[in-house]
C-alpha cells in the first residue's frame, strides 16, 4: 500500500468521531514537505475560524522544520487566545503523532491550549 493511501485510510477512520463545535473547535494539522499549517474549524457551522502557516512572512521562522512546528503551535495558541478559544479538539488529519505534528501539539500546549 502506498504512503498516500495509508494516510487517506487513517484519515477516513478518524474522520467520523472528530468534530469541532463553537465551544471546542477542531485544530486541524496539514503537513507538507516544506511547511505545516494549523486551522481552527467549527464543524457545526462549517467555518474556518482562523489559522496560520509556518511559511508566513509574519513569523519568519528559522531553523529546523520541527522547531518551526513548535513555534507555529505557540502562534496558533496566541491567535486562539485572542479569539477566546481555550479548549480544542486536536485533529492530526491522518498523520502519525510524531515529529512535526507532535512538535506543533506541544507548542500549542505550551501556549495555553487544552486538548
Amino acid at each position: 500500500m502506498s504512503r498516500t493511501r495509508e494516510i487517506k485510510t487513517r484519515r477516513w477512520k478518524m474522520a467520523r468521531p472528530i468534530s469541532g463545535s463553537a465551544e471546542r473547535p477542531r485544530l486541524v494539522v496539514s503537513r507538507g514537505l516544506r511547511s505545516i499549517q494549523g486551522h481552527f474549524v467549527n464543524d457545526e457551522l462549517g467555518l474556518v475560524l482562523c489559522g496560520a502557516s509556518s511559511t508566513s512572512k509574519k513569523l519568519a521562522i528559522k531553523g529546523s522544520r520541527c522547531e518551526a512546528a513548535r513555534v507555529l503551535g505557540k502562534e496558533l495558541a496566541r491567535i486562539a487566545k485572542e479569539r477566546g478559544i481555550e479548549r480544542v479538539v486536536f485533529d492530526r488529519n491522518g498523520y502519525v503523532y510524531h515529529g512535526r505534528v507532535k512538535a506543533l501539539a506541544e507548542g500549542a500546549r505550551e501556549g495555553g491550549l487544552k486538548f
